[in-house]
């Protein structure tokens, strides 16, 4: 044990205080250990842990954002093809709005087009019994006027009489034909 003595003596370095020096070295680790070590490492776990939820919450935002972007094209493709049927539907209706009016008013031309006939057949009628009525009236005063100088009043009043009855009857025209 000389031999260390006098090495360690050679060096500086006393036993006891060597001793000493290594128990006090000992019980400082043992209270860094225990108050700095133990802290430390607690909170480097806890920010640990917190990067590993920042980068978890992180994919999970990423797929969630790829989901969105997912259903945000599913949903513009249902818009397309509704606004497309409301589109058909729309043209549809059209169309048959369009032949309907044109119905409508096809009817209503026929319509109009029948009555100016009616209207057109009438007042053919009323002209037609108006120039009766005038054919005999003049054809009254002109056999009055033939009668009054070949026939006497009796006979030519007997005659004009017939002569009425036979053209309100219409029974020249029956038998000029």
């Amino acid at each position: 044990m000389d031999i260390i003595t006098n090495i360690l003596n050679l060096f500086g370095l006393e036993g006891k205080l060597f001793i000493a020096q290594i128990i006090n070295f000992a019980i400082l680790l043992i209270i860094l250990k225990i108050f700095l070590y133990k802290p430390i490492a607690q909170i480097l776990e806890e920010r640990k842990a917190k990067i590993k939820q920042g980068l978890d919450d992180a994919e999970n935002a990423k797929k969630a954002l790829v989901d969105a972007d997912n259903q945000k094209t599913l949903i513009l493709k249902e818009a397309k093809v509704d606004a497309d049927k409301i589109l058909e539907n729309t043209k549809v209706s059209s169309e048959n709005y369009k032949q309907k009016s044109t119905e409508d008013a096809k009817k209503q031309a026929a319509e109009i087009v029948d009555n100016a006939k009616k209207q057109a057949q009438d007042e053919f009628v009323k002209a037609s019994k108006q120039v009766g009525a005038m054919s005999v009236d003049l054809s009254k005063k002109i056999v009055a006027k033939i009668l009054s100088e070949i026939f006497t009043e009796e006979d030519k009043n007997t005659v004009l009489s017939k002569a009425v009855e036979k053209i309100e009857q219409g029974g020249y025209e029956k038998t000029a034909n």
